[in-house]
């Protein structure tokens, strides 16, 4: 990751981006009702080092900007699975859980203290089948999957945020998690589904395998813009090189949940296409 890594100052980048834009971050205008519902985002999350890499810091936050500041946000994460679906803790500041290891201590200290998701947990816990109880794990902060990404496209922290688990790595699971989750965007309510397009560590070791990530972005993004739900849910059988780009599903299968939660997959915009490490970072926005 020398590529953008800052090893004088890890965060550096992110550090920049607080003194230059936290004043436009206050000022967003909050989501009203004639704004009309939120779209779902898929977002690849990134690592750690994220925060080092100006550029993706930048587009991240002019995607946050690009868009009312949402009431609430609700990120399924890459990294959370448990069944039933639970809830990650909603108090006020509930310390980050730094799931990661290897990296400069730095980034173990970096907050993200978002304000009070009572209402909100509530609010979520309540679209999803009253038959099937809803646990929240009042000590579990949000994980990286979450709070890295909102670190840059809210960085002033003022955005209530709930982490919703994955129930399985099943893709149809997700997209009708997804879907019980669409009405939420009508309320101002941000559907973020995290994960990332490619999750090869394999292309980052060995760069001559890039053009197995590269045909499965290319893949997935045709088939989100045509709206083949089916394909992109039996991806194992359809995606050409899925075994390098995708070894497990868990940065996959929050593609899913974004499009269930959307009204029309075929709206799919880019947000965000650049090649990291031979990985896609493709983040997408859908109406």
């Amino acid at each position: 990751m020398s590529a953008f890594v800052n090893t004088s100052r890890p965060a550096g980048a992110y550090d920049a981006l607080l003194a230059r834009a936290l004043p436009a971050a206050r000022a967003q205008r909050i989501w009203e009702p004639a704004d009309g519902a939120l779209p779902s985002l898929f977002v690849s999350h990134g690592v750690p080092p994220t925060l080092d890499d100006q550029q993706w810091l930048d587009d991240l936050f002019a995607w946050g900007q690009s868009m009312p500041k949402p009431r609430g946000i609700v990120v399924v994460s890459a990294h959370w699975e448990a069944a039933p679906a639970a809830l990650s803790g909603s108090a006020a500041g509930t310390p980050l859980y730094y799931d990661f290891g290897g990296f400069h201590p730095r980034y173990y200290t970096l907050p993200y203290a978002t304000p009070d998701a009572t209402d909100l947990a509530h609010r979520i816990a309540g679209t999803l089948d009253s038959a099937t109880p809803v646990h929240q794990f009042v000590d579990r902060g949000l994980d990286h999957g979450a709070f890295i990404p909102l670190m840059a496209m809210y960085p002033a922290a003022d955005v209530p945020v709930v982490q919703l688990s994955m129930p399985s790595l099943d893709p149809q699971a997700l997209l009708a998690l997804g879907r019980r989750l669409r009405g939420l965007r009508d309320e101002g309510i941000l559907v973020i589904g995290s994960g990332f397009m490619t999750h090869s560590f394999a292309t980052m070791r060995n760069p001559a395998l890039a053009g197995h990530t590269r045909a499965f972005d290319e893949w997935a993004i045709d088939a989100v813009t045509r709206g083949d739900v089916d394909a992109l849910t039996d991806y194992r059988a359809k995606a050409p090189g899925v075994e390098v780009a995708h070894p497990t599903a868990d940065h996959y299968v929050p593609l899913l949940l974004t499009l269930g939660a959307a009204t029309d997959p075929t709206t799919a915009v880019s947000t965000i296409d650049r090649i990291c490490f031979g990985n896609s970072i493709r983040s997408i926005t859908v109406r």
